[in-house]
């Protein structure tokens, strides 16, 4: 029913199709793309859009396209990644919170009260600064510092379900931990997990780009679209368009996520079933 729901939705089902069209692409990047992204030749700079360069090039003759189509990888599926270690943490430890209490539940509150006590980004700058430039310290930077918010969230939604009968009938007849979490709380808080994986994907493809802008991300020559945008700004006043194709593909992307989740919201809302 809620599928049938989702499908209903033109904005959700607008928004998984471009989603699910640009995941497409960026696997089959080597079939796709006109031209090698790295491929430099300097007498082809800033060549206009043709046949052979549907997008132009950039300052070392690099088709934009190909490049376009090359940084979806990191772009999109590096920030898969971050989002999928940094639920699994959040859960784990959100479902343990809610549903050991007191002093468990008390020691990891006041962690993810420190942890939420700095800005995400500035916290992720330190994590980078101390170790390193480069896309698995982001990834990690990231998974370290956003888990807490997880954390939060998911034991709340732990703590509504806790005192169900049906959990409390479970405790009392002596159901193991382990199945009363995996079994009742867990498809229980299910649909908010997804929910706030998906909101929260802009974020993280966001941040990996911003990272990437700054030049602490994805190192040249790999294509991502952060990093073209680096390369970009450096030609603003002369060739303002190198900045559109990746400019606009990360406004398009995050928007999809953004829309989608809150039509995921709406479809999976128990009140709206």
């Amino acid at each position: 029913m809620m599928i049938k729901k989702l499908l209903r939705d033109k904005i959700a089902l607008i928004t998984l199709i471009i989603i699910l069209s640009t995941m497409l692409i960026g696997i089959l990047a080597e079939e796709i793309a006109p031209n090698d992204p790295n491929k430099t030749n300097i007498t082809n700079k800033y060549t206009q859009i043709s046949e052979e360069f549907p997008l132009g090039t950039d300052h070392l003759g690099r088709c934009i396209l190909s490049r376009l189509i090359y940084g979806i990888r990191p772009t999109i599926f590096l920030s898969m990644i971050t989002m999928f270690c940094t639920i699994i943490l959040g859960t784990i430890v959100g479902m343990i919170s809610g549903y050991a209490r007191g002093m468990i539940d008390e020691a990891i509150m006041r962690m993810v009260d420190v942890m939420l006590s700095f800005p995400s980004e500035v916290m992720i700058l330190a994590v980078v600064g101390m170790m390193g430039v480069g896309i698995r310290n982001i990834i990690i930077a990231s998974i370290a510092i956003k888990w807490a918010w997880y954390a939060r969230m998911i034991r709340s939604s732990v703590i509504k379900y806790n005192n169900k009968n049906y959990i409390l009938y479970s405790k009392t007849i002596g159901t193991s931990k382990g199945f009363i979490i995996t079994r009742h709380l867990l498809p229980n808080i299910l649909s908010e997990i997804i929910v706030l994986a998906t909101l929260d994907m802009g974020w993280v493809i966001l941040s990996i780009s911003t990272l990437s802008f700054l030049g602490l991300g994805i190192q040249a020559p790999t294509a991502e679209w952060g990093a073209m945008l680096s390369e970009a700004k450096n030609v603003i006043t002369s060739h303002p368009t190198q900045m559109l194709a990746p400019g606009f593909a990360i406004l398009i992307l995050v928007s999809a996520f953004n829309m989608l989740g809150d039509s995921l919201r709406d479809v999976l809302d128990p009140k709206e079933v």
